[in-house]
């Protein structure tokens, strides 16, 4: 069996691989992905952005931004929190829409069609079998249409689901929460129009949230909390779901058709670990949760921007110590966040009258400005800090720096978007002078990209060191600028 040479091997295919496969492909890194399935799965799955994750695919260029206006501002958008409607997520009007409704089949085509364009290799219907690493390579093999195939990567990338095979091959521990609901999804069409209620609809015996289609069907979720699904995994008939809406709903809800059936429960994992050498998770390989809220697919996107940059600076020679390491470092306390803000969120949805005043609590907080600001801030993941790398901090690093107008020396009017769209790390140097500070660069001007600009409105800071995923990595009441980029690119040239 012949051994294929590549540099960066990424297993699983779906949004969050397909993604990783683009950015990489895009940094010029040999980037192959292994896909089980032979095409993109239409079935009904997440379908819904959230903020910090709409601005960070904007400034990489895989979402349209349309220019920015002079105003100034919010942005709220409604939405929920276990099944609570008074939240409102908030985002700068400079920024994208806080919440976009996007399926995850589209996304996933996207960034395929990216990701190939820029060079990536898609290898569909191949399932990895066997998963080794040695101090110097990470060694898959995957059975496909054309037999066995064995690979030789620098780096390996478990994207592949819930049920990762990378994951479960090299031992991966984790932090596990058993089910405790069941919980059912399909495409329905109702004999009796009007029959399924709309929006989240709570009973005695649980949910139903149910949407109706342009075509007549209804994309329905039904909760129920009395307990697990003794076997979750087998599959769903519509018989069944049509039972379950009907003993859920305290009335007979007959359906004449059922298609893209589904189940699930409130199982939670978290890895304790993101990195294992040379093999990394991320997504649902990674962190699992039950799906309220929408988080899932946006946490997984933001992993897969978060390693790509860090994973190209490796490949080529220019990572400080320690970069790598980052990855867990920064967004496996994110996943936790989620794990635990949805594992809350299901104790707001139990039907039990004994948590009425729980939610009543919890509903008139939502409607604080501080209460909705931390819960949206949550959610949306507009909250996240990463820790910082610096000995002596500033106050703002890790933080994620929001879209202003700017107007460059060289290019003339642009914005914070404009700026990474190209994924490099940028110096932004607001005003006159800073020759001091340009200086302290140049020896990274292999890396980094020195920008001189006037903002609009004024940044807290006039000079500015911009991770390629838009948070930032210095300002000048942190360590010395020089020392910065040396932790995070290595040796200036």
């Amino acid at each position: 069996m012949q051994e294929e040479i590549t540099r960066v091997v990424i297993a699983g295919g779906g949004p969050v691989g397909m993604l990783m496969a683009a950015e990489l492909a895009g940094y010029g890194i040999d980037t192959v992905v292994l896909e089980t399935k032979d095409t993109t799965d239409r079935h009904p799955k997440a379908g819904t952005l959230h903020a910090r994750t709409v601005q960070s695919l904007v400034r990489r260029g895989y979402l349209d931004h349309p220019p920015l206006s002079p105003g100034t501002g919010t942005v709220a958008t409604p939405f929920h929190f276990g099944g609570l409607p008074a939240l409102t997520i908030t985002t700068p009007a400079a920024e994208p829409t806080p919440i976009l409704k996007r399926s995850q089949a589209d996304l996933e085509r996207e960034f395929e069609k990216w990701a190939g364009e820029r060079g990536a290799r898609i290898l569909r219907q191949y399932q990895v079998t066997e998963v080794r690493q040695t101090e110097g390579h990470a060694e898959v093999v995957a059975e496909g249409p054309d037999g066995v195939r064995r690979f030789r990567a620098e780096y390996l990338v478990g994207a592949d689901g819930a049920r990762s095979t990378v994951r479960e091959r090299l031992g991966f521990s984790a932090d596990t929460y058993s089910p405790t609901v069941s919980a059912m999804m399909g495409v329905v069409r109702p004999a009796e129009p009007g029959s399924i209620p709309q929006g989240w609809q709570r009973t005695p015996r649980g949910w139903i949230v149910g949407r109706e289609q342009p075509d007549g069907y209804h994309l329905v979720r039904t909760l129920n909390c009395a307990g697990a699904h003794p076997d979750r995994h087998s599959p769903l008939t519509r018989q069944e779901l049509q039972d379950e809406l009907s003993w859920i709903a305290g009335r007979d809800i007959p359906l004449t058709d059922a298609q893209s059936l589904s189940r699930f429960s409130d199982f939670a994992r978290l890895v304790h670990h993101f990195r294992q050498g040379r093999v990394f998770l991320a997504g649902d390989a990674a962190h699992v949760h039950f799906p309220i809220g929408g988080q899932g697919l946006s946490t997984g996107l933001l992993d897969a921007l978060n390693l790509a940059w860090k994973l190209a600076h490796a490949l080529r020679g220019t990572a400080g110590d320690g970069l790598l390491d980052t990855y867990e470092d920064e967004r496996r306390p994110a996943a936790r966040q989620v794990v635990d803000n949805t594992r809350a969120q299901l104790v707001l949805m139990r039907p039990e009258s004994d948590l009425d005043p729980l939610r009543e609590l919890v509903g008139e907080l939502l409607t604080m400005e501080q209460g909705s600001h931390l819960v949206g801030g949550l959610v949306s993941a507009q909250d996240t800090v990463y820790p910082p790398r610096s000995a002596r901090v500033s106050a703002w690093e890790g933080r994620f720096l929001d879209n202003v107008p700017l107007t460059t020396d060289d290019e003339g009017p642009t914005d914070v978007v404009g700026l990474l769209r190209d994924g490099r790390p940028i110096l932004l140097l607001l005003g006159a002078g800073h020759e001091a500070t340009a200086a302290a660069a140049d020896g990274w001007s292999h890396v980094v990209r020195t920008v001189r600009a006037e903002a609009q409105p004024s940044l807290p800071y006039d000079a500015l060191l911009l991770r390629p995923d838009g948070y930032l990595a210095w300002t000048p009441d942190g360590d010395d600028l020089a020392e910065t980029l040396r932790t995070w690119f290595g040796d200036p040239r």
